[in-house]
């Protein structure tokens, strides 16, 4: 096995990384405490989303809290310790993150002209959404492409 970290590695772990800080205090926080999500810019606030859009928002906080955030997390450890767990872990992890985004960017586009919503960052959104889409994608064909360099089980 080579000991060698790759580019992609590092790709893969540093953007996980700060996937489970944007979990947490993101996704985590917005079926705990709403406002403070929206206070630091990880959430949309009522005004702008509607009641309903608040609560799609705490339901699949509920969802990433108990499934994604964990599998990110052993994930990010598994790939670090190299064993084959780890790539399993991060697969199902990257998965999420190929699918999330493009639900949210929909989601948004959908609910445009309802009533009660108002968003209207749909530039920066799209760009946003569409590279951690483009993210888990791509990590998941780099991990089954390099899976026997990843890990040595």
């Amino acid at each position: 096995m080579n000991d060698k970290r790759t580019a992609g590695f590092w790709i893969i772990m540093i953007v996980g990384m700060l996937l489970l800080v944007i979990l947490v205090f993101g996704q985590a926080m917005s079926f705990i405490n709403y406002d403070f999500a929206v206070s630091i810019g990880l959430q949309e606030s009522r005004e702008v989303i509607g009641r309903m859009g608040v609560a799609v928002n705490k339901g699949f906080g509920v969802g990433d809290t108990i499934i994604y955030l964990p599998l990110l997390l052993l994930g990010l450890i598994g790939l670090w310790s190299r064993t084959m767990w780890g790539v399993f872990a991060m697969a199902g992890a990257l998965a999420i993150t190929a699918y999330w985004p493009m639900v949210a960017l929909f989601l948004l586009l959908f609910a445009r002209g309802t009533p009660g919503f108002h968003f209207t960052n749909y530039t920066s959104y799209t760009i946003i959404l569409t590279l951690f889409t483009l993210y888990g994608l791509w990590g998941l064909w780099y991990l089954y492409r390099n899976r026997k360099q990843l890990a040595s089980e």
